[in-house]
């Protein structure tokens, strides 16, 4: 599974076409992209919402939550996925589970899981 933000990230310095919640587009190379989905690109070229007005921009920023949808390259999505794969094999072995305190296991061997069991010095006051 590929997240939108792990493809935005192999996108970088690759062309890609933006779509806006009010109907403009813009294509052009994305420069950098931060956890937001707010956009730096260069060499856009602007489309008006009617597809008759065209404008040439050489640097644009582009808020995250402007953005209906964004279109990619072929390679940049080869490349995400090759990526998510290397590090699900990095992260093998780590994760939930384990040896942690979690309910039930640590700190003694009587096994009284989490709530229940017998208190500290015996049962008191039942």
């Amino acid at each position: 599974m590929v997240f939108p933000l792990t493809l935005l990230k192999c996108s970088q310095n690759q062309p890609v076409m933006v779509e806006l919640k009010n109907g403009e587009t813009y294509s052009g190379f994305l420069v950098f992209c931060d956890r937001f989905m707010n956009l730096h690109m260069k060499n856009i070229i602007c489309t008006s919402k009617d597809g008759d007005k065209f404008w040439k921009i050489s640097e644009c920023y582009v808020r995250g939550n402007s953005v209906k949808y964004i279109r990619v390259q072929d390679e940049a999505i080869d490349q995400a996925i090759e990526e998510t794969n290397e590090q699900k094999a990095r992260n093998i072995g780590r994760g939930r589970g384990g040896r942690g305190r979690g309910r039930g296991s640590g700190r003694g061997t009587d096994n009284r899981g989490g709530r229940g069991g017998q208190m500290r010095g015996g049962r008191r006051g039942f």
